[in-house]
């Protein structure tokens, strides 16, 4: 059994900053693939930022340069800090883990098998 619990999320203003959080409690696996995913009002769920077992990092180019990803050296903590945060970064943020997945290989959101309640991100003025 694997389960994710998130923290963090609420309204900010834009160009303000937030640091969402997700603890992922496992019997079986020691280390997971992570990921930080989003559904923004009415749109589909699209990815923010994943992180792998071997270390590979993607961003959606949405984020990048705003957003970092990072992940404890127990592979149990995942944490999203955002930056200049904008109006479209509204959304359900989710946090998701796989045991088996390789970012290399490509993926997307339906390839991680667990995922975290979600938190609601709203920015705006």
């Amino acid at each position: 059994q694997v389960k994710l619990v998130q923290t963090g999320g609420g309204t900010m203003q834009p160009g303000g900053s937030m640091t969402l959080s997700c603890v992922v409690a496992s019997r079986t696996y020691n280390y997971f693939s992570m990921g930080w995913f989003r559904q923004p009002p009415g749109q589909a769920r699209e990815e923010v930022a994943a992180i792998d077992k071997d270390g590979m990092i993607n961003y959606a180019d949405a984020v990048k340069g705003r957003f970092t990803i990072s992940q404890d050296d127990l592979h149990i903590t995942l944490d999203l800090q955002m930056n200049d945060l904008k109006p479209e970064d509204t959304g359900m943020y989710y946090c998701a883990a796989d045991p088996y997945l390789r970012l290399a290989g490509g993926y997307s959101w339906r390839d991680f098998g667990y995922w975290g309640q979600g938190t609601q991100v709203t920015v705006s003025s």
